[in-house]
């Protein structure tokens, strides 16, 4: 269904006013069909809806409606089996539909443009794609989610070290870190059921930009469309383009989320590291060295947040010098949507696919937590409860952490005498709270890490996930 790429000196909309044709190279060079082609279910489904309101205020006839219905299932047909011939001389989708309608029906296909303009127009069908486009983005956001949370439940005892400034920080279990990416998430689909109230607006009956003179019945045509409400100002509705920056803003912050997310996969099958293993259809070979298995998925994933993000800037620079009302520049909003939609899509989904294929491996991450001195922070709370204050613990804790790393022993692994030394408050029981086990059932509330509180995380967030 590409453009076919013969030019025509004819046909064009407006021209009655014009003594010349419009050039080739200006055609070229305007023309949108090359990528706004996409939109042509839009296109016949607002169509249809301003046809039948039409008919409804016998502003056209019953036969010009039934002869309209007939002719776009016809180029629905066409477009579907990749029949129909798209013309760069139509310039737009809009405009390539209707010559094909005339076409087909005649008269009647002249007429389904009463009452509206291409501004209008175009803005409804991006609203009708944005709107949909978000309904299967946040779909694929839960597909992550759920993704996330059988890793979570499949390794409900696997620890690993938790990190700050990427240093052995605290330990915490690998369903405990799932769920930190199930929380970005869940404000991403937050986010996008916010931005799609503003997308749910009907602007079709703006006309170009002071709205029409026949009388339209706007309500129909969005209860219709199934729109929640309708744009109030004309100027508005055919310049709006908020909520294409919006939606895009979404898109940029689960890119973010995700790129985090890969990051850590890049960093968890090196070596050094090894505490996961991503399925080989995820990952590509080195085409000199043999031994080389690389996380290429994640990277991309990481590199395309650039991608989108680029579409952010470029959206709000596009929109920022726009006096009221409609301006061609606005042709320029649909590529970014359209391949950050794409972009954001596709790595949610990949991204789920090779979660789900991951593999774990629990050894290596308990090495690591046991090599950071990980439960540094429970000794300094058991000395503080003894009667310590922390800051004196914090440096008791230090020194015996020096002394440790001198022996080159994990702190669990010091005798009670050498623990001793450092504060006559340590006694028998501070053990419990030098295991990694230890540390984390310690921190037993609301949003800790003791096994029984992620366990409540994971029903609740299954629950959320079900809610909707």
């Amino acid at each position: 269904m590409t453009a076919h790429n013969s030019l025509s000196k004819k046909h064009q909309a407006w021209s009655g006013l014009f003594s010349e044709p419009v050039s080739v190279i200006t055609q070229r060079f305007t023309a949108s069909i090359d990528f706004d082609q996409r939109l042509w279910r839009e296109d016949i489904q607002g169509s249809l809806a301003h046809a039948k309101m039409l008919c409804i205020q016998n502003v056209i006839s019953a036969q010009d409606l039934l002869d309209i219905e007939r002719g776009m299932a016809q180029i629905t047909k066409e477009i579907e089996s990749g029949q129909f011939e798209f013309s760069l001389a139509h310039e737009d989708i809009h405009l390539n539909i209707e010559k094909r309608l005339t076409e087909l029906v005649g008269e009647a296909g002249k007429r389904l443009h009463t009452g509206r303009s291409r501004n209008d127009q175009v803005a409804l069908d991006v609203r009708l794609y944005t709107r949909r486009a978000v309904d299967e983005l946040r779909a694929s956001v839960v597909e992550l989610q759920k993704a996330l949370l059988m890793q979570a439940k499949q390794n409900v005892h696997t620890i690993l070290p938790g990190f700050t400034h990427l240093q052995v920080a605290q330990p915490v279990s690998f369903e405990h870190h799932c769920l930190a990416y199930v929380e970005m998430l869940m404000r991403d689909a937050e986010r996008l059921i916010d931005a799609r109230k503003r997308v749910d607006t009907l602007p079709l009956g703006a006309a170009a930009l002071a709205g029409t003179t026949f009388p339209i019945d706007r309500d129909h045509v969005a209860k219709s469309l199934g729109f929640a409400r309708i744009a109030e100002n004309s100027l508005d509705a055919v310049s709006d383009r908020d909520f294409v920056i919006e939606v895009v803003s979404a898109c940029a912050t689960i890119m973010m989320h995700l790129s985090r997310l890969s990051e850590e996969l890049v960093l968890w099958m090196n070596p050094r590291f090894a505490f996961v293993r991503l399925p080989d259809r995820f990952t590509t070979g080195s085409s000199i060295m043999p031994q080389k298995k690389n996380p290429d998925v994640a990277e991309l994933i990481r590199g395309k947040t650039g991608r989108v993000y680029g579409h952010l800037m470029g959206l709000l620079t596009l929109m920022k010098g726009q006096a009221l009302a409609y301006n061609k520049d606005n042709q320029e909003d649909k590529e970014p949507l359209f391949d950050t939609v794409d972009t954001v899509t596709g790595s949610l989904r990949i991204m789920a696919e090779m979660l789900a294929g991951l593999q774990t491996v629990p050894a290596n991450m308990r090495a690591a937590a046991m090599e950071g001195y990980a439960t540094a922070t429970d000794l300094a709370d058991y000395l503080v409860r003894k009667g310590m204050a922390f800051r004196e613990a914090h440096e008791v804790v230090a020194l015996a952490v020096k002394a440790a790393q001198e022996a080159q022993k994990d702190l669990s692994a010091l005798s009670l005498k050498e623990l001793q030394t450092f504060s006559g408050l340590i006694g028998e029981d501070v053990f419990a709270c030098l295991s990694l086990e230890g540390s984390l059932a310690a921190r037993d509330h609301f949003g800790g890490t003791a096994p029984r509180q992620v366990e409540a995380a994971i029903a609740r967030a299954y629950a959320r996930l079900s809610a909707g």
